[in-house]
Parts: C-alpha cells; sequence; structure tokens
C-alpha cells in the first residue's frame, strides 16, 4: 500500500467516475423505474440490488439514500487526505421532442441531489452533472450546473437515448465548449443500466461531432467491451471491436489535447483482456487517461478476480492475497492499488494517470 501512494499527490487525486444512487426515500429526487423493484422483472430488479449490495445500503429500508453516503465517506477515511470522488448525477431517457420518458428511464438522480452531497462534504466528493441534450433547456441548465460547480456532465448514450452524432446535439455542444465543460461519455457494450436499449449510440465514432465542436471528451472505460459497427468505412461498415473505434481516434492527431478516456472497470473479468494491458502498454496515451474506480462496481465480488489478473500476468501471484484482503476492508483502496500493481511488458500506469485534478480544473 505504501508502494502504491508513492510519487502520488493525493490532493490531486479526484477519482473521475463514481455513482451517486439510492432509492429517493431521504428527499433527495432520486427515481427508481418500478420495474427494477418488481420481481416480475427479474433482471432490472437485480440491477437494482447489486448496486445496493455494492453500496453496503441494502440493508437500510427507509434510509437507503442515507447509508450510501455515508459509507462512501467511512471509505475515503480510508484514503489519504486530498483524494476525492466525483459524484454523478443522471438525467432521465429523452425523446427527440424533448420530452422526458419515465417508462424507458432505468433512474433518475437530479443534478441538484449530486451537488448538494458535493457541498455537505466538500473535503472528499465533487460532483457531476447530467443534461440530456435533447432538452429544451439543456443550454439553460449546463450554465447552470458550471456556475454551480459542476466538473463535467455525463452521458450513457445507449441507456439515455442520446445520439452523440445527432444535429439535435449542436446546442449543448456549443454551449459546452463555450463553458469548457467536459463530457464524460459511455462507449462500448452497456450492461449496467437499463433504459432506451439503443446500442448503435454507444459507438465510439460518434463521439467525433462533439470532439469537431470543441468540446473535452473523457470516453468511459475507454470502450473496452462490445463491439461496433465501423461507421467509417459507411453506414454498413463492417462490426469490429468497440475499443479499435476508440484507439483509433486516440491516434488521430486532430483530438490531441481534445480526447481523453477513463480506465474505470477495466480490471473487470469481462474487460480485463487484450484490452487493459494494451491501454497500459500504450504509454503515449497515458497523459490523456483519467483513472476512476467506477463506484460501486468494485464492491462487487463477482465482477472481479484477481487471480485472473495474474494468470493474465497483468499482475505478480504475491500481490494477491494482499489485494482479496484490501478488497474485504475497501474496494476504493482495492481499486486504486490494484491499479498501480498493474504491470504489461515491463509497463505500468503513470502516477498521472490517478492525478486527475488538473484535467476537471481546465489543464489538460
Amino acid at each position: 500500500m505504501r508502494r502504491a501512494w508513492e510519487g502520488i499527490d493525493p490532493a490531486r487525486m479526484w477519482d473521475a467516475h463514481a455513482h451517486l444512487v439510492g432509492t429517493g426515500d431521504a428527499g433527495s429526487g432520486v427515481v427508481v423505474n418500478p420495474r427494477m423493484e418488481s420481481l416480475l422483472h427479474p433482471g432490472e430488479y437485480a440491477r437494482r440490488l447489486f448496486f445496493l449490495n455494492a453500496g453496503c445500503a441494502h440493508q437500510a429500508p427507509g434510509s437507503v439514500d442515507r447509508a450510501y453516503v455515508e459509507r462512501m465517506l467511512n471509505l475515503m477515511d480510508g484514503m489519504r487526505a486530498g483524494a476525492k470522488l466525483l459524484l454523478f448525477a443522471f438525467d432521465r431517457t429523452h425523446d427527440e421532442r424533448g420530452m422526458a420518458q419515465w417508462e424507458r428511464s432505468g433512474f433518475y438522480v437530479p443534478d441538484a441531489y449530486a451537488r448538494d452531497t458535493a457541498r455537505a462534504h466538500p473535503q472528499v466528493f465533487e460532483w457531476v452533472a447530467s443534461i440530456h441534450p435533447y432538452r429544451k433547456d439543456c443550454v439553460q441548465a449546463l450554465e447552470r450546473a458550471k456556475r454551480e460547480g459542476a466538473r463535467a456532465v455525463k452521458w450513457l448514450p445507449a441507456a439515455m437515448g442520446i445520439d452523440p452524432a445527432s444535429a439535435l446535439c449542436d446546442r449543448y455542444y456549443g454551449a459546452a465548449a463555450r463553458l469548457g465543460m467536459p463530457l464524460i461519455s459511455h462507449a462500448g457494450e452497456e450492461r449496467a443500466v437499463m433504459g432506451a436499449d439503443t446500442h448503435a449510440y454507444g459507438n465510439a465514432l460518434r463521439l467525433r461531432r462533439a470532439l469537431d465542436a470543441g468540446v473535452r471528451v473523457v470516453v468511459a472505460h475507454c470502450a473496452s467491451l462490445g463491439e461496433d459497427r465501423d461507421l467509417d468505412r459507411g453506414a454498413n461498415g463492417p462490426v469490429v471491436d468497440s475499443f479499435v473505434l476508440f484507439e483509433r481516434l486516440m491516434d488521430e492527431p486532430r483530438y490531441a489535447g481534445r480526447l481523453y478516456g477513463d480506465v474505470s472497470a477495466m480490471t473487470q473479468v469481462n474487460r480485463a483482456g487484450g484490452t487493459l494491458a494494451r491501454v497500459i502498454e500504450r504509454t503515449e496515451w497515458h497523459a490523456r487517461l483519467l483513472n476512476g474506480s467506477d463506484y460501486p462496481l468494485p464492491g462487487l465480488m463477482p465482477i472481479f478476480s484477481v487471480e485472473y489478473l495474474v494468470s493474465l500476468g497483468l499482475l505478480e501471484a504475491a500481490a494477491a492475497p494482499v489485494l482479496t484482503e484490501i478488497r474485504s476492508h475497501n474496494p476504493l483502496l482495492f481499486d486504486f492499488v490494484l491499479k498501480r500493481a498493474l504491470r504489461a511488458n515491463g509497463r505500468a500506469f503513470a502516477a498521472g494517470v490517478f492525478e486527475t485534478r488538473r484535467f476537471f480544473e481546465g489543464g489538460v
């Protein structure tokens, strides 16, 4: 653990990907789709339980929102002073007329709840807004979020029904570029959140429109899961690994200083194959990579395997029992120490991957 912190300034270490979830039982304004609370829809029901269980809020009926936040505060006590989490709001699905579609929204976490939670605990939390670009008030909402201290905006296009390549996003992109507000957008396959289920919208190539408009874009998880159509070869281009398309964008000189990737969730069993090693080995990318935990997912025991990372040659066997013990105590600390211990062909993530504060304060 001491080695993990060597060369890291905790005051510059902002976890760039953490989910703020709950049930709305504490006046937070959080709304959960009834399908996620009904055993008649076992898939959605299981998703809700997975998130709450990972956040240690499943045994607190009537105070789930409070228990979830208290658990995050407890875990941050185990990090060094100065480290922070960026808490994500989550907007509703909207149609092309800009109307909210509650029935197609898995859950809703208001900007105000993320803002107020961060303001209540400024020593450990920052916040990220979520603004659907089809909303008629998207520009005003973005300007308000900027004034109120939001560090970025989060999209999950496949679940939220957002086509990043649509002209409907242009008003939003113009405002985001003017305000210097980064966009954190999921790309590749999405399995965690129910919603509009428009998988094609998660294609990383669809983010070119935002990049060309001058928006700084962070591709969540480096698009490390699933397959997408190669739109550079036409609307009916071949289907390839989603990561290949992200890699192509990262290698385009015109997007240097504008396109970034976050490495959240990349140590999960379903993502930790060749893409994780590739991202570690691409040391010329490291100045454009941001660390995030994807909390609460590090608390989900089945989707992480230290032993699997050892079998891939990305982790020394001697580290496995120590990491397993850390994980049972503090999944946030586990995520950090694990990533600091990863090696691929003798290379490791640079310390700057974990010092993300400069990016969110307007640096590059």
